[in-house]
């Protein structure tokens, strides 16, 4: 399949997309999901993407401030089959960003993962750098999982207590690249964009020009 011609973008239940995404993303992983749309060649489903509002309070003011906290989602998952076209990432953001009521779309790439967010770039997102420096709340056991999962609305002594002092310890976290995308037109986006409160970077790109196809169809 070499171009999106037939291809189609459906908003799609969550119970649709969680089979889907944990199962055939990298991360297997359940994100946090407000929003879901596939990308159909005919009746059968070969992408989904995926917008959910952060549990982070910290993601969310940071963007644009306290303000414009309640206006973000994070696009929390991206997939594809390995044949679909590959522009199929950016076809599949592009139908579905215009579906979506808020109007500031944070993302990110996992160096981790070896991915810089080319598709993100094809997209037409704004690179915002790195993503701050955090260590996070480990459980032995629970490392699978993301720490918002397991430790929400706890402080450190609340997860010794529940957890035991010798299972619970910090780690850092990994650093992403960070991508803003600004829903909106003409005077509201420029409005948005003046408040973004992370300095607009020229796109990272890849070092390893032959990077796996695993990196490419797998990419949030």
């Amino acid at each position: 399949m070499q171009n999106t011609t037939g291809l189609s973008v459906r908003p799609i239940t969550r119970q649709t997309a969680l089979p889907m995404i944990v199962e055939k993303h990298y991360m297997h992983r359940v994100p946090p999901i407000s929003r879901a749309f596939g990308l159909f060649a005919d009746e059968d489903m070969i992408g989904v993407v995926t917008y959910g509002v952060s549990a982070s309070t910290t993601l969310r003011k940071g963007v644009c401030g306290v303000d414009q906290a309640s206006n973000v989602y994070e696009l929390t998952r991206l997939w594809t089959e390995d044949f679909a076209p590959h522009n199929a990432e950016s076809f599949l953001i592009a139908n579905t960003v215009k579906q979506l009521d808020k109007e500031i779309i944070v993302t990110f790439a996992e160096i981790s993962a070896g991915h810089v967010g080319t598709i993100y770039q094809a997209a037409n997102f704004m690179y915002c750098g790195l993503s701050s420096k955090f260590r996070d709340p480990k459980v032995k056991g629970l490392e699978h999982q993301h720490h918002t999962t397991y430790a929400y609305g706890l402080n450190m002594q609340q997860l010794r207590d529940k957890y035991g002092a010798e299972n619970v310890y910090y780690a850092d976290r990994p650093r992403k690249h960070r991508y803003v995308l600004i829903n909106a037109k003409k005077k509201r986006r420029k409005d948005l964009i003046k408040l973004i409160k992370y300095e607009v970077l020229p796109y990272p790109k890849k070092e390893n020009i032959n990077a796996n196809n695993t990196q490419r169809r797998a990419v949030k």
